[in-house]
């Protein structure tokens, strides 16, 4: 007898588009979250929007808190939910780029209330996803979380945020081609559960980046609407499997590992993107295309560009796999030889 189940949380409400922040409040009132909206910012997202959003959640009678943290990060949590407790909020809004909404959606999760996703960035796809990141010490974990029951996303606020940000989440949604490959071999191999669904629109995500890579521009709003986009589909594809393998494979524990040894080097998505190279060379698939889209729109290509040495990433690709018991192209590790081989080959270093 079938009787296979799933629980799939997606977002009600996903609000894209020019000048829309002022839409925040009607897009949360369809939600009927009940109580005390508590906003969770850091500096300069405060000033960006999420002062305006405050303000439009007092005009209309919710009585907002803000709460202001300035890092991500284990601490930070402890205290907006601690803040939460405080003010009997009912619900959580996280305003600004992945640090302000990764810290939200944790708190929310140990709170047992709603959360609603407002970036200022479009960085990564965590502004939709069930997962945060969070670093502590030289590590950084990455922890089950809710998704938000509604995105605001306005590409006005989005165009005039920092250009590298913008392209570190272009390259985040580009390393779906070999985290969906990375998924793929762990069910062939190890029998790990996969969902077809999910990987197809992680793939589209990125092919759909790749395509339009000509026309991601810096100050053009209709580049933030196409990234922003991506990054909803991103994230709902995760949602949809329940696991963050359709986004995150090989390339990203490459990623982690360099978090271990050089922290704050580099975004994470330009980490992931050298590491999507790589990573599609040793799926003997079109590396050289990924290198071009991630060169098109601006993004790091090589070790140099990320301001790490090529003995710290042949270092980082020889023990990424060590990162988590995530089974991917990698196995049980690269030698120093074949790191190198690879590294060197697309040009990475």
């Amino acid at each position: 007898m079938f009787d296979k189940t799933t629980w799939i949380r997606l977002p009600r409400n996903v609000v894209v588009g020019h000048g829309v922040l002022d839409q925040t409040v009607e897009a949360v009132s369809e939600l009927h979250l009940a109580g005390r909206p508590l906003v969770v910012t850091s500096p300069t997202p405060r000033q960006v929007a999420a002062e305006r959003v405050a303000a439009d959640f007092e005009d209309a009678g919710d009585d907002p808190a803000v709460v202001e943290i300035e890092e991500a990060s284990f601490e930070a949590v402890q205290r907006v939910i601690e803040v939460a407790r405080e003010v009997n909020a009912g619900y959580l809004v996280g305003v600004g780029g992945g640090k302000a909404i990764d810290i939200a959606k944790m708190a929310s999760d140990d709170l047992g209330t709603g959360f609603v996703s407002v970036p200022t960035a479009a960085s990564h796809d965590g502004i939709v996803s069930g997962r945060g990141s969070v670093p502590e010490g030289d590590t950084r974990h990455s922890v089950a979380a809710e998704p938000p029951l509604a995105v605001v996303a306005d590409t006005e606020i989005l165009a005039d945020a920092p250009w590298r940000l913008t392209t570190a989440g272009c390259a985040d949604i580009i390393s779906n081609y070999t985290a969906v490959k990375d998924w793929r071999l762990a069910n062939r191999l190890q029998n790990v559960e996969y969902s077809h669904y999910s990987a197809a629109l992680a793939e589209m995500t990125a092919e759909m980046l790749v395509d339009n890579a000509d026309s991601i521009k810096q100050g053009l709003e209709e580049s933030a609407w196409v990234v922003v986009k991506a990054l909803v589909s991103s994230g709902v594809a995760m949602s949809i499997a329940d696991s963050s393998r359709p986004a995150s494979g090989a390339e990203h524990l490459f990623s982690h590992q360099l978090d271990r040894m050089v922290p704050d080097a580099a975004l994470h998505g330009h980490q992931v993107g050298v590491g999507t190279i790589v990573a599609e060379y040793l799926h003997g698939g079109n590396w050289q295309g990924v290198r071009r889209a991630l060169e098109t729109i601006g993004a790091p290509t090589t070790a140099d560009d990320l301001g790490i040495d090529d003995e710290t990433v042949i270092a980082a690709l020889t023990a990424a796999h060590e990162i988590r018991d995530r089974y991917t192209i990698l196995g049980n590790g690269m030698s120093e030889a074949a790191a190198f081989e690879a590294a060197e080959t697309t040009g990475v270093i």
